[in-house]
């Protein structure tokens, strides 16, 4: 007998179902928080690259569930599908975090352990998802409906839960925690790979309550026989015998015909699916290019709180929370009130439409956002800036083009880009000071930034060329740089990062830095002249050159922004994640709800699994433009939003011709559908004694 927690009619074992969810989906969507930004800054990869294998990672967990229920429902039955494949699941997250300790290996293996971490980890979380509420609803007996229903309801809650708490922790354990001298991408998949073996742990103990059921044969598999049957039946048969009113019927030889009804019913809500991969194309974004943008975004909230960028992705979470229960008990009503006929379809539409909406949101933004974006310089061309401490107003001469054609003052003209012809081969530069040229020869390649540093020497002005990066810092913070004309080498250390410049106008490489503010960064000298230096507010993904100089025999910096700082603040993202989450609202649960009311009882799993594939060519969409498209940024988004609004107006256009059903009413309609066929047969045996023919 099934134990039952005190007083209720619930059954104990849903107790280690719903943590086991909670655990399972706090690993997957923790990991998965901080996933672009570990290709993207520990593995070094671009940002279309990162999106594609981000994508790529996101449909293979989605294409995975058909696996799993073939498993479940043909071999293995759930509890074992579940346990097998978590240990699968367990052993990808151990893997992917082995894959983000620096000291295992060279890149290579990074990646490698990357790769096979991730295609482990999609095999558990896909094999697993279509198990794990399934058997929790095989839990409870059949006479209690209701318990069941507001157990899938706490279901639903844990991996919001899960799924929240996740987003908000994981990004801490990534920057807040340092180790091997950065990030700690190490921590931040470890901890995921640690509650899914509590999952695991959890699931296990539950195994004496359990009650099992058998596997049943999968209906997914009986399905595609059927289908196949059909059509190779039709193809053989079709020349010889009288036609059939549907191209399934073709399998009536075989199959019984409630079954060939089933799938007729099945099979208009799956044309339906067709175009719904463009929703999740966008939708799936969140966590891939939403959060890249948010890397060149201000994520201060005033002097004490800092969000990070990865954590953004919590507000989807945290508004489904509040949303589904306003649109339930308070939109819905009044759209009610008002006489107007909101079908389950309209709403879907509606929520395409709510995430175009998002789109042009994201794309607003970032054509903000990339104002503060150095460009790169257009083939065979390059940018060059040039710092003057030649303590004297300097001019500059390049052979074949005339970028500074006012003269440079001596550190007062802040530097910035400009963009000459990069030829590859030695130029000689003339430079001149107070009447007095001098030569520099320098090799300037295209597509890259330079700075050239002028500084006097007995008789002229000598020139370092210094090669430049313009790319902001993936992770948001700034990158920082200092440039010595001291006759003597100093070591400063910048918050927990160490500097150490050679003496004689060199410049240290770019090294990042926590955003914050230096009133009084470390500083030594063998004079001792540099003790303390102010460095200011070094912002987001700012990048700066301090020029270290010496003024009433003290050290003094001259900071100088290269790269500007992200100046739109990340609060100009919350409008595109309510308008998205407003889409999610309308066009998911909505869907689902759909999808279920419209199909018989037994093929409520063909459905989700059509559902899940929807997700997965969705995702697919993503991978092909990210790599394929080579659009600017805000172009990509308003391509996409574009692009659902098309298929929005395909899909009203479908939705305008669907009929709703009632899959109750099956047996009514095959009995009618008998009536008819006898009827059918009186009249054609009447027709032939009267020598007509019933064909036109």
């Amino acid at each position: 007998m099934t134990k039952k927690l005190c007083g209720t009619n619930y059954p104990v074992s849903i107790c280690f179902i719903v943590v086991n969810e909670f655990c399972e989906r706090f690993s997957f969507y923790g990991m998965k928080a901080v996933l672009t930004l570990y290709f993207l800054t520990y593995l070094h990869w671009d940002k279309d690259l990162s999106t594609a294998i981000y994508h790529a990672f996101s449909s293979l967990c989605y294409f995975t569930p058909i696996m799993g229920a073939l498993i479940a429902d043909s071999w293995l039955g759930k509890f074992k599908t579940i346990i097998y494949l978590s240990i699968v699941y367990v052993l990808g997250h151990v893997v992917k975090s082995v894959g983000a300790i620096p000291t295992v290996g060279n890149s290579n293996m990074h990646i490698g352990l990357s790769m096979a971490g991730l295609i482990l980890i999609a095999i558990g979380t896909g094999g697993i998802k279509p198990c794990v509420a399934a058997f929790g609803g095989d839990q409870f007996d059949e006479e209690h409906v209701s318990e069941r229903q507001k157990f899938f309801s706490i279901f639903y809650m844990s991996i919001n839960a899960g799924s929240l708490l996740s987003t908000v922790i994981t990004p801490i354990l990534r920057s807040d925690v340092q180790c091997f001298g950065g990030d700690c991408y190490a921590l931040a998949f470890g901890v995921p790979a640690a509650l899914m073996l509590v999952a695991l742990v959890v699931f296990i103990a539950g195994s004496v309550l359990y009650k099992r059921n058998p596997p049943q044969g999968n209906i997914l598999l009986e399905v595609c026989n059927c289908i196949g049957f059909a059509i190779k039946n039709r193809w053989k048969r079709s020349k010889y015998d009288s036609p059939r009113k549907h191209w399934l019927d073709w399998a009536e030889e075989k199959y019984t015909k409630r079954l060939i009804q089933e799938i007729k019913m099945v099979l208009r809500v799956l044309v339906l699916y067709i175009p719904l991969p463009m929703f999740w194309a966008l939708f799936d974004q969140q966590g891939s290019r939403w959060t890249i943008q948010a890397t060149r975004m201000n994520l201060a909230f005033g002097d004490s709180f800092v969000i990070k960028p990865d954590q953004m992705q919590m507000l989807n979470a945290l508004l489904i929370l509040v949303f589904v229960p306003i649109f339930d008990l308070i939109i819905y009503p009044l759209v009610g009130l008002c006489k107007i006929n909101v079908t389950p379809l309209r709403k879907m539409a509606a929520g395409m439409i709510f995430a175009a909406l998002a789109f042009g949101a994201a794309t607003l933004v970032e054509v903000n956002v990339v104002k503060t974006v150095v460009d790169p310089a257009p083939r065979g061309n390059c940018l060059l800036q040039v710092f003057n401490l030649a303590e004297g107003n300097v001019s500059l001469e390049i052979p074949g083009s005339n970028p500074f054609p006012e003269p440079i003052q001596y550190l007062k003209d802040t530097p910035k880009y400009v963009k000459f012809p990069a030829s590859g081969e030695d130029l000689k530069i003339q430079v001149t000071l107070s009447g007095k040229t001098s030569e520099c020869n320098y090799t300037f390649v295209e597509e890259e930034a330079y700075s050239l540093i002028l500084h006097p020497v007995a008789g002229g002005v000598q020139c370092e060329r210094v090669v430049d990066c313009i790319t902001k810092n993936q992770d948001g913070n700034p990158l920082l740089r200092f440039l010595n004309t001291q006759p003597e080498a100093v070591d400063l250390t910048v918050g927990e990062v160490t500097f150490q410049v050679a003496s004689g106008y060199s410049m240290s490489p770019n090294k990042t830095v926590e955003r914050g503010e230096y009133p009084d960064v470390s500083c030594s000298s063998h004079s001792g002249r540099c003790s303390s230096l102010d460095l200011g507010l070094l912002d987001f993904g700012a990048a700066y050159t301090v020029i270290l100089t010496e003024e009433s025999g003290e050290i003094k910096v001259n900071k100088v922004e290269d790269v500007k700082a992200n100046n739109v603040h990340i609060a100009w993202q919350i409008p595109q994640y309510v308008l998205i989450t407003i889409g999610e609202v309308m066009f998911s649960i909505t869907g689902l709800e759909f999808s279920y009311s419209q199909a018989p009882a037994n093929m409520k799993s063909v459905l989700q699994a059509g559902w899940l594939l929807t997700v997965a060519f969705g995702n697919v969409i993503v991978l092909i433009v990210a790599e394929g498209a080579g659009l600017e940024q805000w172009k990509e988004f308003l391509l996409f939003a574009g692009l659902l609004l098309g298929v929005c107006i395909i899909f009203s256009i479908m939705a305008h011709f669907y009929t709703y059903v009632d899959p109750s009413q099956l047996d009514k309609y095959l009995e009618e559908d008998d009536d008819d066929k006898v009827k059918n047969k009186t009249s054609d045996m009447r027709l032939h004694k009267t020598g007509k023919s019933t064909r036109l």
